[in-house]
């Protein structure tokens, strides 16, 4: 009868035993059993005729003798539920009748190759127990006997090796499966791992990409809002960088979406990544919004690896976003300087705020969430074999990094 669901609160479910819960067979287990009785049958009798029997018991104890050796077959199907007493009774019933040896032999088998060591070692020794008298009175046994009882013992000592064979092998299969399945679970991990840096990777792109968009539009929206009187030339200059700053805003955003849609990027060449010679037109983008920036370097000639080069034009991007937001209308020193051997260092310092300046849209001022871009870019400098700072400097602030720029 099977027990009723456990319900959460109840405690741990009773773990019944071997000898009381219901034993369910397989197929498998089902026709290894009816093998080993048949082999059992079948070793008891071709070995029948040499078996010395006394010539006083007669034809009637050697039918009773094979009677209980059918017993002794028929009982190893009780193998799985009592392996121990079975052996036990086999063995100790071997020692009475002389067709108890098949049965004896599967019997030990069991044992060795399902039970612990130490049941193991409790069965070989009650088999082995008759051994040392067996021994001692090999001298005045006749032939016919000590060739009977040293092939019992030889057998019975194979199908202990045998079983302890099968069990250690039953052990190395399954230590072998366990390590296939925790090294499936480790694979699945590391994907996992590396999907959520892929996503994070484009996190910090969009946060990036996105935020320096967005500031340009809040700062091109805020002059329109705080001087509605402009000429219309400038008018007309801001509403065409509001314009443009959107369209590429709007088109990173669809990049970013695909990506997390479809699990892979832009086709490759559809949009090159930014480099370290773009920085002049980073910075003459913030200049139309009215920053005041200089810009001194990069070297002439100097093409870093892609992804230095990419590092630092973030980096720029990132602290020059981050001005606009913090600081409308301070002056901003940007210096990239070094080369191949040196590495390449990027310096930004920004002087305090020189007065009240176009007030910024909503949301594009401090707020909930700040400090994760600075936190983005020292992640993007330690991913690339650098380092970066980000401290108060004379009443401003400054992002100062070191990259790596191998010969």
């Amino acid at each position: 009868m099977r027990s009723p669901p456990r319900t959460p609160g109840q405690g741990p479910a009773r773990v019944d035993s071997p000898d009381t819960r219901r034993l369910h067979r397989t197929g498998r287990q089902w026709a290894a059993d009816i093998a080993l009785v048949l082999f059992a049958a079948c070793f008891a009798a071709v070995s029948a005729q040499s078996i010395p029997v006394p010539e006083d018991l007669g034809q009637g104890w050697r039918a009773a003798d094979q009677l209980a050796g059918g017993l002794g077959c028929a009982a190893l199907l009780l193998r799985r539920r009592w392996p121990v007493p079975l052996a036990v009774a086999l063995i100790l019933a071997g020692s009475q009748t002389h067709y108890m040896t098949g049965p004896a032999m599967v019997a030990v088998f069991t044992v060795a190759a399902t039970r612990p060591w130490r049941a193991t070692a409790w069965v070989a020794a009650l088999v082995f127990a008759p051994l040392p008298v067996f021994l001692w009175q090999v001298p005045d046994l006749p032939e016919d006997r000590t060739g009977s009882a040293v092939t019992y013992f030889a057998l019975i000592a194979g199908a202990i090796g045998w079983g302890l064979f099968r069990r250690s092998r039953t052990q190395l299969v399954d230590s072998l499966r366990a390590r296939a399945e925790l090294a499936e679970a480790d694979a699945e991990s590391r994907a996992e791992r590396a999907r959520m840096e892929v996503r994070e990777e484009i996190a910090r792109e969009m946060h990036d990409v996105l935020g320096h968009r967005l500031t340009l539009l809040s700062v091109h929206a805020g002059a329109l809002e705080f001087n509605p009187g402009a000429p219309r030339e400038e008018i007309e200059r801001a509403a065409g960088v509001i314009r443009e700053n959107a369209g590429l805003a709007l088109r990173d955003l669809r990049e970013v979406i695909g990506v997390l849609r479809s699990g892979t990027g832009p086709e490759e060449g559809e949009r090159p990544q930014p480099e370290l010679a773009d920085l002049e037109r980073l910075v003459a983008q913030a200049r139309t919004a009215g920053g005041r920036i200089e810009l001194t370097g990069p070297p002439p000639g100097a093409v870093p690896p892609a992804l230095v080069g990419r590092t630092a034009y973030r980096i720029v991007q990132e602290a020059l976003t981050n001005v606009r937001r913090h600081a409308p209308g301070a002056a901003v020193d940007v210096r990239v300087a070094g080369g191949p051997g040196d590495g390449l260092t990027v310096d930004v310092r920004n002087a305090p705020p020189a007065g009240p300046g176009p007030a910024p849209a909503d949301g594009a001022g401090p707020g909930p969430g700040g400090g994760h871009g600075l936190i983005g870019l020292a992640e993007r400098a330690r991913l690339a074999g650098g380092e970066l700072t980000a401290l108060p400097a004379d009443g401003g602030f400054r992002v100062h990094a070191w990259l790596p720029w191998q010969r």
